[in-house]
């Protein structure tokens, strides 16, 4: 298995700003803090709970 496989990249496409605070919480908490911010986090099932709960404002760009 390689490394990608292991690994998201997700990128922040729309503000956390008006959303409900949980929401910007879990922004926070995948160190999303500005628009078109790009992170990559290991695929585990808590990261994959996480940008379920903002996948509208999220963009998940390689698996």
């Amino acid at each position: 298995m390689d490394k990608s496989s292991n690994t998201l990249s997700i990128r922040l496409i729309k503000s956390g700003i008006g959303k409900p605070l949980k929401q910007r919480k879990v922004l926070k908490g995948l160190n999303l803090n500005r628009v078109n911010k790009m992170v990559t986090l290991k695929d585990t099932r808590e990261i994959r709970g996480m940008i379920k709960k903002v996948f509208h404002l999220v963009e998940i760009i390689g698996e």
